[in-house]
């Protein structure tokens, strides 16, 4: 009787467990959804303020090789030419950063932050004398690099499966973008991001645990 007791016991715990991680799951997911919808949605009220104050936060970007612009690193990816500019941006932000995200809130803003420093210095350092650059496609591009590299690094069949569906959707374009095509285009931020973001991706990556005879 107490071994029956004991058995029922153990798949009740099982199963206990089973659903609870079921629901962190569930949880992280909301959470990605819930910071990603809400750094999205606060790019388009910063645009907005922008276009109410004549355009005055477009001074706020990386402004190439003044010591002046270093601030703009940080506050770049946040402000955007208009709202075309913003809209381009924010699908592939959005779908990015939840599939970063799942893997954890402080994993991604950790990545990212990364990814902002890295590119933005770059971008300060080589971009034209004079130039302003802002936007998140720095970012974006980053995140793209980072899980593209990191699907194949961790040799995970769901980290792989991401970075082939990614690869399909948006590689053409984002290789075309890294490239000096358009004077109009940051092809720095963008070219800078992607190695950043595979850069982060290969200095992160699981290190094998060394193996030792008793």
């Amino acid at each position: 009787m107490s071994g029956i007791g004991l058995g029922n016991g153990s798949a009740r715990g099982s199963g206990s467990a089973l659903r609870a991680g079921e629901w962190s799951r569930t949880d992280r997911a909301k959470a990605a959804a819930k910071l990603m919808l809400g750094w999205v949605a606060l790019l388009w009220v910063i645009e907005a303020v922008d276009r109410a104050t004549g355009h005055a936060l477009d001074a706020y970007g990386i402004a190439a090789r003044e010591t002046d612009g270093l601030t703009g690193i940080p506050l770049a990816p946040f402000l955007h030419f208009g709202f075309d500019h913003v809209a381009s941006n924010s699908v592939p932000l959005l779908v990015l950063g939840f599939v970063t995200a799942l893997s954890g809130i402080r994993r991604f803003l950790a990545v990212s932050a990364a990814i902002v420093v890295a590119d933005g210095f770059a971008v300060w350092l080589i971009s034209p004398s004079h130039s302003m650059t802002a936007g998140a496609s720095g970012l974006i591009f980053g995140l793209f690099g980072y899980l593209l590299v990191r699907g194949f690094v961790e040799r995970s069949p769901l980290g792989v499966a991401v970075a082939v569906v990614i690869a399909a959707v948006w590689g053409t374009t984002f290789l075309a973008g890294a490239l000096p095509t358009d004077s109009m285009v940051s092809w720095q931020a963008h070219l800078f991001g992607l190695l950043a973001g595979a850069a982060v991706a290969l200095l992160t990556r699981p290190r094998p645990r060394a193996v030792t005879a008793g």
